[in-house]
């Protein structure tokens, strides 16, 4: 049986991810915190937004303000979206 998590993203028990997503505190905390299924969702909508906004991921403010993005996308908050981009769900 796969291990599930109470994702944030979706208030209710989900299949779990089986490792951290990114190295550090931040990857721990999505591993406990999020869903495969959520952190499918954003891996899709994070490069959606990378090649809109044409963002430069070796530049510090770009990953900065892509991480913020991560966590109100997460949180349910208000989260950048591509112009002209409408969700499936």
């Amino acid at each position: 049986m796969s291990k599930t998590v109470f994702c944030k993203k979706y208030q209710k028990e989900l299949p779990a991810l089986n490792v951290p997503p990114m190295p550090g505190p931040k990857g721990i905390e999505i591993l406990e915190n999020v869903s495969q299924e959520a952190w499918e969702k954003w891996k899709s909508h994070q490069t959606t937004l990378i090649n809109e906004k044409h963002l430069d991921m070796s530049d510090p403010e770009n990953r900065k303000w892509l991480m913020i993005q991560m966590d109100k996308f997460f949180n349910n908050e208000d989260y950048e979206k591509a112009s002209g981009f409408k969700a499936l769900d």
